[in-house]
């Protein structure tokens, strides 16, 4: 055919970035890499919190109730998601709980990795809160509690893919795939007319990154995998995973070492995958179901080498 593949690739979020786009010989990509990193760049610099004047790193500043911070409107969109995700999942994915993992010392690599002491953890969880932070639709950030901060490192890769794909659309190309350290968006169809493809990596520690359990057909759908079987630590023969539970502040031992979602936001896709890590199976499928146009299939470890997993019925079949 007539089509060629252009790739892009590099680095943001302190991650990497991939970009596939299948244009006509005579259609110019020249000029969008640039438009993509920029994109990329004002987001990082909105939500990084390495980042001491981004606007995450000036919201978690404020030391107290009366101040309101203007914000950009990534910024905005972030948060009125953010505040989606917590509010369907019942607070099981909450864009306040680092405190918490910094607690457990999952917060860097640096930190050692030890069980804190109940005190230690009931003293964090009077910081966690995403309802103590007022969203105002004009773009204004206020906090109830000065304690509260935020860390939307979960859900800020999935808006970036959202917005790249924007971009990508925008500019007149309709068939491409976006990934941002494992998120993806894909449009329209490859090179050879078929849907893309995209893989969920095999759950176990031992899998190499490249081990795939199941193939999913993606078309004009966005998806985020969440999984825990590469990032945990062990003490007295006891594995902790590096997801926890925000209300309770403890790690979650209910058998989910995967969870994939799909949907048209990679954005809510990526909150959510976290959240249904957190609720479990049942409670996750549950509220799966209960939504539109949201896909999900979740793997559960059985024993060191066994693995099962559920999906909503149609999970595997692209949407024409």
């Amino acid at each position: 055919g007539a089509e060629k593949e252009v790739v892009f690739e590099g680095t943001t979020m302190g991650t990497t970035y991939q970009v596939k786009i299948i244009a006509g010989y005579f259609k110019g990509t020249s000029g969008l890499k640039e438009k993509i990193e920029k994109q990329l760049h004002e987001i990082n610099q909105s939500m990084s919190t390495y980042l001491v004047d981004s606007e995450i790193s000036r919201f978690n500043a404020i030391d107290n109730t009366q101040d309101k911070l203007a914000i950009s409107d990534d910024f905005l969109q972030v948060m009125l998601t953010a505040r989606d995700v917590y509010e369907k999942t019942g607070g099981a994915w909450d864009g306040t709980i680092k405190p918490l993992v910094n607690l457990w010392g999952f917060g860097n690599a640096r930190q050692t990795q030890q069980v804190p002491e109940a005190l230690e953890i009931k003293e964090q969880l009077q910081r966690i809160g995403f309802q103590h932070i007022d969203i105002f639709p004009e773009g204004y950030l206020q906090k109830k509690k000065s304690a509260v901060s935020l860390d939307l490192a979960s859900i800020a890769k999935g808006y970036a893919v959202d917005r790249v794909s924007g971009l990508l659309r925008v500019s007149g190309i309709e068939n491409f795939l976006v990934e941002i350290g494992g998120e993806v968006f894909a449009a329209g169809y490859r090179k050879d007319g078929n849907p893309w493809r995209v893989g969920i990596n095999q759950p176990s520690v031992t899998a190499s990154t490249t081990d795939v359990y199941q193939v999913v057909p993606l078309h004009n759908r966005a998806m985020a995998t969440s999984g825990d079987y590469r990032n945990y630590f062990e003490t007295d023969g006891k594995r902790f995973s590096h997801i926890l539970d925000p209300r309770t502040g403890y790690p979650i031992n209910n058998g989910v070492v995967s969870v994939s979602i799909v949907t048209d936001s990679c954005m809510f896709a990526d909150g959510l995958a976290t959240a249904i890590m957190v609720m479990g199976l049942e409670k996750g499928m549950a509220l799966l179901r209960s939504l539109k146009g949201v896909e999900g299939f979740i793997i559960v470890k059985k024993s060191d080498n066994e693995y099962t997993h559920s999906a909503t019925e149609t999970f595997n079949i692209p949407i024409p």
